[in-house]
Formats: C-alpha cells, sequence, structure tokens
C-alpha cells in the first residue's frame, strides 16, 4: 500500500515480497497501529525499493507489518 510519495509509512505483505522476489526484509524496531486500534510488530524494512507508478519511477521505504 502506497500512501503516497511523500508518505513516511508504506506497507507491503509478506506475501508480496515473495510474489516479487524482493530482498528479504531488514528487521527493525517499528510497532505498528493498526486501524482496529490493535498493536502489530513489524518483520522489518525494504529500503530502497525502485518501482514506477505510471512509468514514473519513485524509490520508497517499505515496512513489513
Amino acid at each position: 500500500m502506497l500512501l503516497d510519495g511523500k508518505s513516511w509509512v508504506n506497507i507491503i505483505i509478506k506475501y508480496l515480497i515473495t510474489r516479487l522476489k524482493l530482498l528479504r526484509p531488514k528487521p527493525t524496531p517499528y510497532n505498528l497501529r493498526m486501524e482496529d486500534q490493535k498493536i502489530t510488530k513489524s518483520i522489518g524494512l525494504i529500503k530502497d525499493l525502485k518501482m514506477y507508478v505510471l512509468g514514473t519511477p519513485y524509490i520508497t521505504n517499505f515496512i513489513v507489518p
């Protein structure tokens, strides 16, 4: 889920990491508060992932919950 190009929190699920054959996320100390107010510990962080939106390249970081 890419919130917007300037967002601090971009989230990608573990299933997509496997399907897209991305690198293993690096461990992080982050906890996420979900919409239902539950706290979820993140699996890790993928840094500097290059992605294209309508042909425009963006480099962003993703947290893996």
